[in-house]
């Protein structure tokens, strides 16, 4: 079997090289105990489902192999607790981010991946109401991977999986993962994506790391190979999040809608119709609340399908709302996006 797992450039080691081209005040985060605003505190029951923790042998290996950066090494529980007050934010679900363990051997993989979903759920139960997690797969094997879902979703009470948008250069749609999808549409679970830099695409710009481009490409390219290869209209039950407001998505909706009457092999993988498909999905708002994403994903989607993700450590949880805020949405909006779609996800919060 041709080797799934994937380079280390596959990660966000070149996040703070980055940060003189964005503005390191737009990305780095805030002191947590600084005062909040009136509106931001008159909210406390947000839930956040793009948030990053950083388990320990995860860490470690990632240090192991000159991958760790910042955010990571100094990721903690009470730093994050910190950030979620400042919001208003009740309820963080937990997800790995890049690379996950996929820079590992299959054996290392699901050792690491077991011990990250297992410290999401002490995590969780040392914190009450506080966290929540969308599990980690090793996905360089389809058995080790089914082994994880039936142990995260059944024993840890895991509340999703979440994924990478690609290993190596398969993406979420290809035959390889079909178990996978299999399994979470039998379940009707959560599947979170988190982007990442396929094997294709790395440093193809200089001095322009991939999470400024590819990762949202990335995203895009696993929504669009989730439907076109039918997995999205074979897995109906599989409730779908994609990170950054689908990436590239809604600019690109019309050249999506136009392949089938192009290629019409592709009109019995897409039987419901590609806008379907795409206006099913859910979309987080991380490093998307702003005026230019969020009116391109408000023409896809209505806005019961957009969801609050923060990407912290990446960026604040306040910042974010505050992005949102600044946008316009009232408060039955704000409601809606920062707990409501949420809590219909995910009953268990709706306490």
């Amino acid at each position: 079997m041709k080797k799934l797992y994937c380079s280390c450039g596959v990660t966000r080691r070149n996040f703070l090289s980055s940060l003189a081209g964005l503005g390191a005040a737009t990305v780095l985060p805030t002191n947590a105990n600084a005062q909040s605003s009136p509106a931001i505190i008159g909210n406390r029951d947000r839930i956040d489902t793009h948030h990053h923790f950083f388990a320990p042998t995860l860490v470690a290996e990632m240090v192991s192999k000159k991958l760790a950066q910042k955010p990571a090494l100094d990721w903690s529980v009470k730093n994050t607790i910190d950030d979620m007050d400042a919001a208003g934010t009740k309820t963080s679900i937990l997800s790995a981010t890049t690379p996950q363990v996929s820079f590992l051997d299959p054996v290392m993989a699901k050792k690491i991946a077991r011990e990250n979903n297992e410290y999401a759920a002490k995590v969780a139960g040392d914190h009450k109401g506080r966290f929540g997690s969308f599990a980690m797969l090793p996905m360089q094997n389809m058995d080790d991977a089914l082994r994880e879902i039936e142990y995260s979703m059944d024993v840890l009470k895991a509340d999703g999986i979440g994924l990478l948008t690609s290993y190596g250069d398969k993406w979420l749609g290809h035959p390889f993962f079909a178990p996978v999808m299999e399994e979470l549409n039998r379940r009707k679970a959560i599947l979170y994506t988190h982007p990442t830099s396929a094997n294709c695409c790395n440093n193809l710009l200089p001095d322009t790391p991939p999470t400024v481009v590819e990762y949202g490409t990335d995203t895009t390219r696993t929504i669009v190979n989730i439907v076109f290869s039918g997995t999205a209209a074979k897995c109906q039950d599989i409730k779908f999040i994609f990170s950054h407001a689908g990436g590239t998505l809604p600019f690109l909706t019309e050249r999506l809608q136009k392949m089938p009457v192009i290629d019409k092999k592709l009109v019995e993988r897409v039987p419901n119709g590609v806008m379907h498909e795409l206006q099913r999905f859910y979309y987080d708002t991380a490093w998307a609340s702003n005026g230019y994403a969020l009116p391109s994903l408000l023409a896809l989607v209505s806005k019961d399908k957009v969801l609050f993700g923060s990407d912290y450590p990446y960026r604040t949880s306040e910042d974010n709302i505050k992005g949102l805020l600044a946008y316009g949405f009232n408060q039955q909006d704000m409601n809606l996006i920062t707990r409501g779609n949420a809590v219909k996800l995910m009953p268990r919060w709706n306490a």
